[in-house]
């Protein structure tokens, strides 16, 4: 196992599923690395940070997502920068599972329609972690 596994969430997109995020990173780490452990952090702030400090933000995900063996992204709440993650991680060739409650939205046409993505619709949390499961193996 060992993966080094890009976690993404939405956060200025909004954080109503933050303490899932926190649940689903906490569950992966008990295998596997994960690089963007902070996007379970409860108090993180969704406000913009300035042009310098967001170029740093954008410089250290676009390093972590090079580096990394897999994305899983939590795609519910949709977020202009999860879809960035995706696409940048496509173009890079990295592995693509999105994971969304199917009872509480509806995917984007641009990610089910691209055969590239690994989409994985939920109905209950605790479907999400034999998927989980597999993916890390």
């Amino acid at each position: 196992m060992n993966k080094k596994v890009y976690f993404a969430g939405s956060i200025r997109g909004g954080r109503v599923d933050a303490a899932l995020y926190q649940r689903i990173i906490e569950y992966i780490k008990k295998t596997d690395e994960v690089l963007t452990e902070h996007i379970g952090d409860l108090s993180l702030s969704i406000l913009e940070q300035g042009r310098d400090k967001d170029a740093l933000i954008y410089e250290q995900d676009t390093a972590w997502l090079r580096e990394c063996d897999v994305l899983i992204a939590e795609c519910t709440c949709p977020s202009l920068g999860v879809g960035y993650e995706l696409a940048y991680a496509e173009k890079n060739g990295k592995p693509c599972h999105i994971f969304y409650d199917k009872n509480k939205a509806e995917l984007s046409a641009m990610l089910t329609g691209d055969s590239y993505f690994n989409i994985h619709p939920y109905e209950k949390e605790e479907d999400i972690y034999p998927v989980l499961d597999s993916i890390l193996k």
